[in-house]
């Protein structure tokens, strides 16, 4: 499927709503395009070069547009997609545009290993002293707790390819199991710093029973 493409450096998934600040003439006449012709375009994701995945996108609404022409938009991300070419402009137009194809997305997830990921991300939480943690229901997804568990860009980005909720639980509950040691690594480390700042009484060793 051949669609209009708004590269960005940031990941978005399925069921996202993003808000974005247009000011490109480009991208302008894109969303402009979309709110006329009831069309959907694609934010392939563009890190240190384009990749070759991304999100397809719903207009949802105009929220601001200034003299200037500029605009705000809230848009919903729908579809993981494929990238399989890339043109700089789309014929008679001035934004991108390319070939995509969109990954299907298998929904096995599992209740006990979502369960204990929100163990996990309670003991995270705690770890961070973060005093509020994200409101779950069982019907939360992999793609809901991207943005809230500390990946890196190019962990969201491996995370986005992943066509099997199960896997993609498995995935986040590697990280999360990773990152607990190491905080409760460097928490530890702070205590025994701190305690080492302070005047301790030790008990004396008893030596009457050593022999050589």
């Amino acid at each position: 499927m051949y669609i209009p493409l708004f590269p960005l450096q940031s990941i978005f998934y399925p069921g996202e709503k993003i808000p974005l600040h247009i000011f490109e003439t480009r991208y302008r006449q894109l969303v402009l395009d979309c709110k006329d012709e009831a069309m959907n375009f694609g934010i392939p994701v563009y890190l240190d070069a384009l990749m070759d995945y991304g999100v397809e996108v719903q207009l949802e609404a105009i929220s601001q547009l200034y003299p200037s022409g500029e605009m705000d938009i809230i848009c919903t991300a729908k579809r993981v997609f494929k990238l399989i070419s890339f043109d700089q402009r789309m014929a008679l137009k001035l934004y991108a545009g390319g070939e995509v194809e969109f990954l299907d997305n298998i929904d096995d997830g599992a209740i006990d290993l979502k369960e204990k990921i929100i163990v996990a991300i309670e003991a995270l939480y705690l770890l961070m002293e973060i005093p509020s943690k994200p409101n779950f229901t069982e019907n939360f997804n992999s793609f809901s707790l991207a943005h809230k568990i500390g990946l890196s860009k190019l962990q969201e980005f491996e995370l986005l390819q992943i066509t099997s909720e199960y896997k993609r639980l498995v995935y986040i509950d590697a990280h999360l199991e990773k990152v607990i040691k190491v905080l409760s690594e460097v928490n530890r480390t702070k205590e025994v710093i701190q305690l080492n700042g302070h005047f301790k009484n030790f008990d004396p060793l008893n030596f009457e029973d050593f022999k050589l």
